[in-house]
Order: structure tokens, then C-alpha cells, then sequence
């Protein structure tokens, strides 16, 4: 068995180093792993994403539509852009944080709201303002770390691949800077203990 899981953001939010943690947590665990980025408008705060697949066996990083378990959403629209991905009992992790496109800025095309708000009715979903809850432990970079905390309980808590804590401690501690491991663990359980 794999768990299939979509990571959806907008440039600057941090997907890659998101990615790798999820990854190297999963290896240290003893789990196969394949991933893979889209970063390209990365620099212009256009949509990003990537693909992270775990489990005894992986032999692709990419996620068929209707077959994703997680999306990791990091942005509301991009969380709903890729929702299509998601299987009908998946789980979505959600920050609630709008980033929003130019588009929206310019008043050439509303932002989503409705649909947003009604993926919690089609999925087991999570939401977290993590910009906010990061900038209250000191610094917002934190916030991808409270995600990664909800993930790791997820994977727990529906019996996919779970990780063990220490490992994803492990695996954050070794892809942050130094001086800012306390607070990312502070994050990380923040994440792991929420409860929306």
C-alpha cells in the first residue's frame, strides 16, 4: 500500500524544503519514497506543487487523478485547484492563509470562496490559519511545519504510513536553520495537537 500525497502552494511558500522533510522523515522510517516538484513560477508567486509517494514499494512520484489520499494544501485556491486529485475519502490540510493571485488583485476574476468552503463538505478536512498561529510562535516561515505536524498525525490517525514522532523531529531539525529548531518543534507539535 502507498499513501499518495498532493502539495499545493504558491511561490515562496517553502513546497520544496516541505517536501524534502516529508521525504526524509518517510526514509528514516524505512518506507520507499518518491517525490517530485513543479517550482517553475516559483519566482513570480505563481502556483507550485509536488507529488510525495510513501510506502514498501514506490516505483513513481506521480499521483493519478481521483487516487490522492492527502492534499496538503498551503493556500485555499490551490487547495481547491487540485482537490480533482483526491480520492472521495481523502483528507485535506488546509491553510486557510490567502495569497491572492493577480487575477483576484486586479479584479479580472473572483477568488473562490464558495467552492473552497464546500470542499469541507466532500472531504475529511483540516484548516488552519498556520501564517497566523507561525507568526504567534515568532517567526511565519513556521507555518509549514504546523502542517507537517497535522500531516504527521493524519497519517496516524487513518493508519497509512505513519512515521514515528521523533523521526519527523529528526528529519525538521536536520533542513531548518539552527537557530530555529526550537521553534520549528514548538510548530511541529502546535501541528500535531491541533484539533479544528
Amino acid at each position: 500500500m502507498t499513501t499518495n500525497i498532493m502539495l499545493a502552494g504558491v511561490g515562496g511558500q517553502g513546497l520544496v524544503i516541505m517536501t524534502d522533510i516529508i521525504c526524509e522523515a518517510a526514509m528514516k522510517d524505512g518506507y520507499d519514497v518518491k517525490s517530485n516538484d513543479v517550482i517553475g513560477l516559483s519566482q513570480r508567486g505563481g502556483m507550485v506543487w509536488g507529488n510525495v509517494k510513501i510506502g514498501k514499494k514506490v516505483y513513481s512520484p506521480n499521483i493519478k487523478p481521483k487516487d490522492g489520499d492527502i492534499l496538503l494544501g498551503m493556500e485555499p485556491l490551490e487547495t481547491y485547484r487540485w482537490n480533482t486529485i483526491l480520492k472521495d475519502s481523502a483528507t485535506i490540510i488546509m491553510n486557510s492563509k490567502r495569497f491572492d493571485p493577480i487575477p483576484v488583485q486586479q479584479e479580472k476574476k473572483d477568488y473562490p470562496i464558495k467552492e473552497i468552503k464546500r470542499l469541507k463538505d466532500k472531504y475529511n478536512t483540516t484548516e488552519i490559519n498556520a501564517f497566523d498561529e507561525g507568526v504567534k510562535l515568532g517567526k511565519k516561515q513556521v507555518a509549514n511545519v504546523i502542517l507537517i505536524g497535522i500531516l504527521a498525525r493524519h497519517l496516524e490517525k487513518l493508519d497509512l504510513t505513519p512515521i514515528n514522532i521523533d523521526t519527523w523531529k529528526e528529519a525538521i531539525s536536520e533542513n531548518v536553520p539552527k537557530k530555529a529548531i526550537d521553534m520549528n518543534m514548538k510548530a511541529f507539535d502546535l501541528g500535531y495537537n491541533y484539533k479544528n
